[in-house]
């Protein structure tokens, strides 16, 4: 569609970012209805839109080709026909979820938490759920994931319902399978696997495995980066440290081992905040401090103390 549109010199890409979204599929149709004026296809956008309705009539001043209407035509019916496919699909998709059994949670012997459930998911707080991007499935997908899992894995930062659904699909809900969220995170490939020779390191990296579920905790660790969350800060001071690709693998192993513990324990993820974080790092750097002036023989003293 966008290709016919430039061909005859309609430059509605410059004013609107998805030519799939609610004012560009309102101004093609509009236009296959038969309307011509710039003016009238330009009140058809969205309020929310940043171009005004003056540069939306500028940019559909084009030449209107009968051959080329005919294309889009033709390249509007096959969009139709994707999305009852795709709509089919969800369907599907949600029979088949609706028939999966609920997961009954697991609990630590005598009733005690497990020594593996980190502190930040032993914490009551607000529920968020992360909405998935305009090609999840038209039904609550979030809460069929729940359903079946018996924990919420959108509240972990940067995991959307399309990254909890990849993860679930792919590794399912029963965590028995890994002794530890060690074993899990290797099996993922997010763990080192330097290859030493004689005592050296000749090289250093991950094993390369092709695992969907790690590409997506992969892609859920970029997301990160603008997250004003315990985890955001933890990526953005480890990108800064060690690069961008070494920080994504950290972060996506800090990932798998959060889905890990959710999974195979049943409790919530509450993050603990962003300024938790900057304190926790701040008495860690006091702490080494303070151990390398014990090393010198010297002693640190807070300001304003004789």
């Amino acid at each position: 569609m966008q290709k016919v549109l430039t061909r005859m010199n309609i430059q509605l890409a410059n004013v609107v970012s998805d030519l799939s979204g609610w004012t560009g599929q309102r101004i093609v149709r509009a236009m296959l209805a038969g309307d011509r004026d710039p003016n009238t296809l330009a009140a058809l956008r969205h309020p929310g839109l940043h171009a005004t309705r003056d540069t939306i009539a500028k940019s559909l001043q084009g030449k209107w080709q009968p051959d080329l209407l005919f294309v889009l035509q033709q390249e509007v019916t096959m969009y139709d026909a994707y999305q009852q496919r795709i709509a089919e699909c969800d369907q599907a998709l949600e029979q088949h979820l609706k028939g999966v059994a609920v997961k009954a949670a697991d609990t630590a012997p005598d009733g005690e938490q497990s020594p593996t459930t980190p502190r930040a998911t032993l914490r009551s707080g607000p529920k968020r759920r992360r909405k998935a991007g305009s090609h999840a499935p038209q039904f609550d997908l979030g809460r069929e994931l729940s359903r079946i899992s018996g924990v919420d894995l959108t509240r972990i930062d940067g995991i959307d319902v399309g990254v909890a659904q990849t993860v679930i699909s792919e590794v399912g809900v029963d965590m028995t399978r890994w002794k530890t969220e060690a074993h899990f995170a290797s099996w993922l490939g997010l763990c080192p696997d330097n290859r030493i020779t004689g005592g050296k390191v000749i090289r250093k990296g991950t094993r390369h495995v092709i695992n969907r579920a790690a590409t997506s905790l992969r892609l859920a660790a970029t997301t990160l980066l603008r997250s004003q969350s315990y985890l955001g800060a933890q990526y953005r001071r480890l990108r800064a440290r060690l690069g961008a690709p070494k920080a994504i693998t950290a972060m996506a192993h800090k990932l798998a081992r959060l889905v890990y513990r959710l999974l195979k324990w049943g409790h919530e993820y509450v993050d603990q905040g962003l300024d938790y974080y900057e304190a926790r790092h701040r008495e860690q750097q006091v702490i080494l401090l303070k151990k390398r002036a014990a090393k010198l023989g010297l002693q640190l003293v807070e300001p304003g103390i004789a």
